[in-house]
């Protein structure tokens, strides 16, 4: 039996508020470094599996909303976002039917260049440059796209989202 839309959105919008948490949780900054961007996957995912109702709308909010949790400027995320789940919107069925290596490869390609924008952001003004560890994330976050995608999809099936 499909879900209406407001128990759709009320489980997308509960998965998102994980996401968030799992942005901000308090680490030793020895592992902060590793910690991806959960909420950017998220919604990498729900953009791949129902693009009609997850968005650049959506995208755009949870950036507003990682840019004040984060203390950044506001709106560098939110443009990333978007464009990243506008690529995805526009993919979504080559994305669907790529095997789970090719996903990773895809995803390590959005988180990178939601990195590059991010990072664009935040030095319009000065010359700063990105070391390696700067691209560790986007790296963490390809790896663990594998669970993201099956935890995500026993929810999707679990509450019957189409």
């Amino acid at each position: 039996m499909r879900q209406n839309n407001s128990t759709t959105r009320l489980v997308v919008l509960a998965s998102l508020l994980v996401a968030m948490v799992l942005r901000i949780v308090p680490l030793p900054m020895e592992l902060f470094v590793y910690n991806p961007d959960w909420v950017l996957l998220f919604l990498i995912y729900w953009a791949i599996a129902i693009p009609e109702r997850v968005g650049i709308g959506y995208a755009w909010v949870m950036g507003l909303l990682s840019d004040v949790l984060t203390g950044r400027l506001l709106g560098q995320h939110a443009l990333a976002y978007s464009v990243v789940v506008f690529v995805c919107v526009k993919l979504h069925t080559r994305l669907r039917s790529y095997s789970l290596y090719q996903q990773v490869l895809g995803v390590l390609l959005l988180l990178l260049v939601n990195q590059v924008l991010v990072f664009w952001a935040q030095n319009i003004k000065s010359s700063n440059s990105l070391g390696f560890i700067d691209w560790l994330p986007s790296f963490i976050g390809a790896l663990v796209w594998p669970f993201i995608l099956k935890v995500l999809r026993w929810v999707r099936r679990t509450y019957h989202i189409v």
